[in-house]
């Protein structure tokens, strides 16, 4: 019983594998966000690259 105690505490204090699972939480999180806001990005990527094109040529 003992033993077994002792394993389950080693078990419940090994926190080797949090920073993977945060890291996964993190990028689905990003992801989501991503194709929510697909439309609004695109179209400022695409306003601020004219707006950059058109300022080029000025200069």
């Amino acid at each position: 019983m003992k033993n077994m105690r002792s394993v389950m505490q080693r078990f419940w204090a090994d926190e080797s594998g949090v920073g993977v699972v945060e890291i996964i939480l993190i990028l689905v999180v990003l992801i989501s966000l991503v194709l929510l806001f697909k439309e609004q990005i695109t179209s400022l990527v695409k306003t601020t690259l004219t707006k950059i094109k058109n300022q080029g040529t000025s200069v």
